[in-house]
């Protein structure tokens, strides 16, 4: 299992969401980026330890890292290892006694543990190629796609197939991440790789 080293780039929310926030994780050595949808408590755990506000009283990670710095209990690192049914799976890898234990979490618990042991965080290879995005950027003399206006897509306007459903999506992903609505952009990924795994 090839890990790669991410970071945090930020969090974004919209109204339809319902309180959901995506968080926009990075790859350190490549150009891909990672939205994981997580809660609100979540997000504002991790954003007060991103931003080094201390609330008045310790919120539940803060807890955890009070306990864990009591018992001589180390974060060494926080791993997202899998991805089922579009939701991500987690390991808080600790150290306790010389004894490395690896223990179960929700990705958004992970990184908000691992904000304050100063933890790095990786992702699996497979999961960066499954539900990774890649910012399309066009480099100095390489051609850009022909833009194609609005008249002239309605003269070409293709049968509805699965195949032309997943360009559209492709492009509206491209679009999504372009303009940095990464919610929007998780939203497609899922519904794109739905639509290869029926095909």
């Amino acid at each position: 299992m090839r890990k790669l080293q991410v970071d945090i780039l930020g969090l974004s929310t919209s109204p339809h969401t319902n309180g959901a926030y995506a968080l926009i994780l990075y790859e350190l050595e490549g150009k891909r980026k990672l939205p994981i949808i997580i809660g609100g408590f979540e997000a504002q755990a991790i954003a007060l330890k991103l931003e080094n506000i201390k609330p008045p009283r310790p919120f539940t990670h803060d807890l955890f890292k009070n306990i864990a710095d009591v018992f001589n209990l180390h974060v060494n690192e926080v791993i997202i290892d899998e991805l089922h049914n579009e939701t991500f799976y987690a390991k808080v890898v600790c150290e306790a006694n010389g004894e490395v234990h690896e223990i179960d979490a929700r990705p958004s618990d992970a990184i908000a543990i691992a904000v304050r042991f100063n933890a790095p965080l990786f992702v699996t290879e497979e999961i960066m190629n499954e539900a990774g995005i890649r910012e399309e950027q066009k480099e100095d003399g390489e051609e850009g796609e022909e833009e194609v206006t609005p008249e002239a897509e309605e003269q070409i306007a293709l049968p509805v197939t699965s195949e032309n459903r997943l360009e559209e999506l492709q492009t509206a992903l491209n679009e999504a991440i372009s303009n940095e609505n990464y919610e929007e952009a998780a939203r497609l990924r899922d519904e794109i790789s739905r639509l290869k795994s029926s095909s």
